[in-house]
Order: structure tokens, then C-alpha cells, then sequence
């Protein structure tokens, strides 16, 4: 009824090594890898609410992130710390390992009294940083 030589033949196709790489488990974990990035790299920027100024001027893209922050109610930050004015310059300095060249942002609050981001970049200055600029956000066009 079946062939001899039909049932050999099939035979041994089916006993044939593959000689070639798989790559879909590959690409599964390059796509993971990938929405993970996507979910926690903006968790990574500072989390205090401020109302930014809008300004005009192109976007400044920090080298290492040191942002203090000023909110309306007089409020300091580092980073994400509540800190005082009067601990600001050895926080600083601790955190930048004593490199006075590197930036320090200040984000301050639009609703915010005028003195306060000014006492914060004065008391910024008086540690010897030499790079300290403001934040705000573009303006809509």
C-alpha cells in the first residue's frame, strides 16, 4: 500500500538536525528589556510640583542633575530632600564631592516670593559653585 522508499525519505527529514538560531527568544527579552527602560527612565527626574516660568530659550540638557528646588511656600529642596537654607552649602558639597564645577539647577516655584530663589542662589554662590542656572519651561507657541 505505501511506498518503501516514500517512508524512508520522510523518515529522514524528520531526524534532521536545524542548523539554524533561533532568535524569537531573543527578541522576547530585547522587547522587555526595552518597556522596562520606557516605564523608568521618567521616574527618574525630580518628582517636587513646581510651577515653572515660561521662557524663551532652547532646552538645556544637564550633564549630571543637581536640582534644587524653591516651591511657593518657601520650601527647599534637593533633589527630591527637604533641606534648610542654613544646611544647603554642606549638603552640596557632599553630594558634588566637593566639585565647584559642576552645574547646579534651580527650579523655582512661579508663584514664589522673589527672595527666596534669590537667597538659595546666593547661598549656592557663597559655596563656591560657579555654574548655577535657573529652570523654567518653554513657552507655548
Amino acid at each position: 500500500m505505501y511506498n518503501k522508499n516514500f517512508l524512508i525519505r520522510n523518515s529522514r527529514k524528520k531526524n534532521k538536525p536545524i542548523s539554524q538560531i533561533n532568535v524569537t527568544p531573543f527578541v522576547d527579552v530585547m522587547l522587555v528589556l526595552l518597556i522596562v527602560f520606557m516605564i523608568t527612565a521618567p521616574l527618574l527626574t525630580v518628582r517636587v510640583k513646581v510651577d515653572l516660568p515660561k521662557i524663551d530659550a532652547p532646552p538645556l540638557m544637564p550633564q549630571k542633575n543637581i536640582v534644587v528646588t524653591v516651591r511657593s511656600n518657601g520650601k527647599i529642596f534637593i533633589q527630591e530632600r527637604e533641606i534648610e537654607l542654613d544646611k544647603l552649602k554642606p549638603r552640596l558639597t557632599a553630594i558634588t564631592s566637593g566639585n565647584k564645577n559642576l552645574s547646579i539647577y534651580v527650579r523655582g516655584d512661579w508663584d514664589s516670593e522673589y527672595k527666596i530663589p534669590l537667597e538659595v542662589i546666593a547661598e549656592i554662590k557663597k559655596s563656591g559653585f560657579r555654574k548655577v542656572l535657573l529652570l523654567g519651561k518653554p513657552k507655548e507657541k
